[in-house]
């Protein structure tokens, strides 16, 4: 579609410093066209105050605001947490919420009539990839607008600038302007001091972590939490039943407490760069650890080292917004057979960022201890001489073979 041609345009819409210049340089640069702000409420609370006033004041015709914290959850993270999915330890907070949001964004595009979908992703992340991966999945033919792609703005400094001069107002300043992205399941910080992974994070400097504190300034006492699982999914915390939404927003207030889940990482983008970013998710490594315990009395053997294996594979198609694509959907269905008998409860103790097991218990464990004990038991130890000869007579037979 020819520039020209463009006049109604959906914007991916957060009200931070990239999107709220969006607004006016799309009206600039694609004749004044009408630009529909779409934001997906995906748990980022209190950012999304004021917003439609700062949108419409900015020039957009309207504001919608995407009620997507349910679906999120159910259809996001609990696949990606059920299989353990791990990006180079980083549980994938932002990769997984991208589509999600893209897909709210194609069904207002549709709705509205819209010639064109707007995003605020640069050119060197992962975010451009996996909102417009989602876009082809679900409106093949819908042309994409990525300004970060087209203007003369080199650096957020300069966005800054632009912002002045338009009257766009910030919440931000070139002291504080760290590239942040928050939603219920994380936050992450990226930018300013960040970028030289030799500097040390101020993380007991007061408002660099907003969903908890440094370890340092946890309390002396350790919390003990038990959470309840069925088929993988977790159903009660410290008896309590409750949605998955608000159990991980129970997690991140008590790990948040807690000093637990802060990551500091050097990434391999999709792109190719490295780049250094610090994550919060402290309800989400809570999570991710109670239901890997579960699955140590769960799983048996071979399927607990295989799903290991694809999991690598799950984390690295949710990093690079492969998420609706037939192998994913493949791994998933393969996930949800082995969590058939993940159900049951455990508990953990935190303490000053540190999680530390403190009991299992399923119905459906396949740990023995009558096996196990190093007491008397019926296991036969004479059996082992027989297992011994058999699993090693390859070895043996090469060794012959080779005149040892």
């Amino acid at each position: 579609m020819k520039k020209e041609d463009i006049k109604k345009v959906v914007l991916a819409y957060s009200g931070g410093l990239d999107t709220s210049i969006i607004i006016p340089w799309l009206k600039e640069h694609y004749n004044n066209c009408e630009v529909i702000a779409v934001s997906g409420n995906v748990g980022q609370a209190d950012e999304l105050e004021g917003l439609e006033e700062k949108a419409i004041a900015t020039g957009a015709s309207k504001l919608y605001v995407l009620d997507l914290t349910d679906e999120y959850v159910e259809d996001y993270i609990i696949p990606t947490m059920k299989a353990g999915a791990v990006y180079e330890d980083y549980l994938l907070g932002t990769s997984h919420a991208r589509p999600c949001i893209a897909k709210g964004l194609v069904e207002i595009a549709q709705k509205e009539g819209a010639d064109a979908i707007a995003h605020g992703c640069t050119g060197k992340g992962n975010d451009q990839v996996r909102f417009e991966l989602a876009i082809k999945h679900f409106a093949p033919n819908m042309p994409v607008i990525a300004p970060w792609r087209e203007w003369d703005i080199k650096s957020r400094e300069e966005e800054i600038d632009y912002a002045e001069a338009h009257n766009v107002p910030l919440k931000i300043n070139r002291e504080t302007n760290y590239s942040k992205d928050k939603n219920l399941w994380h936050l992450s910080h990226e930018g300013l001091d960040l970028e030289d992974p030799g500097n040390e994070p101020a993380y007991e400097k007061e408002g660099f972590l907003e969903m908890g504190v440094s370890p340092i300034n946890a309390p002396d006492e350790p919390t003990y939490v038990t959470i309840d699982f069925e088929q993988g999914v977790p159903v009660a915390v410290n008896g309590e039943q409750m949605r998955a939404k608000d159990i991980i927003l129970k997690l991140n207030a008590l790990g948040g407490a807690n000093g637990i889940g802060i990551l500091d990482i050097v990434e391999n983008r999709l792109v190719g760069m490295k780049c250094r970013g610090v994550y919060e998710t402290p309800g989400g490594a809570i999570l991710y650890r109670a239901h890997k315990v579960l699955e140590t009395i769960c799983l048996d053997k071979m399927t607990a080292h295989e799903k290991e294996k694809l999991a690598i594979t799950f984390a690295e198609l949710v990093y690079n917004g492969q998420w609706f694509t037939p192998l994913r959907e493949a791994l998933s269905a393969f996930v949800d057979k082995t969590q058939e008998r993940v159900t049951g409860t455990v508990r953990l103790k935190l303490y000053k960022g540190n999680m530390i097991n403190a009991g299992v218990w399923s119905p459906y464990s396949l740990y023995s201890e009558e096996i196990a004990t190093f007491g008397e038991s019926d296991y036969n130890q004479k059996d082992a001489e027989g297992f011994i000869n058999l699993y090693g007579l390859p070895i043996q037979v090469q060794a012959i073979v080779d005149g040892k």
